[in-house]
């Protein structure tokens, strides 16, 4: 069994003109969505969990929300495609949990993908967390959504 927990970045500031996209900082209202969601977050995560997260500055800052060490990963800077994230998280022959803090459209993409949506993405509020989970039920393998966590609703 794997679970792959997907955290989109807080509400970060607009991008203005000339500005370095990947140096976007939260604004108050996203840490505060970071803050309560680290909350939340950190009485349901499993032991052992691994935390990747995108280089650019919001999602290093809604990681460090959390309080955990946590690695961050080119891999998952804004352009980066499902197969990227499913490939870093090891999904699914990784055991344990994977907590990866990113982006929209790919983590919205990579939604759509495990869950076999028609759709070619799912919109993922900023500061919510997707919580899907692999596991064996027979000889057959099933994507399952446990949960998804919007910050305005904890």
């Amino acid at each position: 069994m794997m679970d792959l927990i997907l955290w989109r970045h807080a509400e970060a500031e607009e991008p203005g003109d000339g500005c370095d996209d990947l140096a976007r900082t939260l604004t108050a209202r996203g840490e505060k969505q970071a803050a309560r969601m680290a909350a939340w977050l950190d009485r349901q995560l499993p032991e052992g969990l691994r935390v990747l997260a995108s280089p650019a500055r919001r999602t290093e800052q809604t990681a460090s929300a959390l309080g955990r060490k946590f690695k961050m990963r080119a891999e998952l800077l804004p352009g980066a495609m499902p197969q990227d994230v499913l490939d870093l998280a090891q999904w699914p022959r990784a055991r344990g949990a994977v907590l990866i803090v990113g982006h929209q459209p790919v983590l919205g993409q990579t939604i759509a993908q495990l869950l076999g949506l028609q759709a070619p993405e799912c919109a993922v509020r900023k500061g919510s967390v997707w919580w899907l989970r692999q596991r064996q039920r027979l000889e057959e393998s099933q994507t399952v959504l446990i949960t998804v966590q919007s910050p305005e609703f904890l």
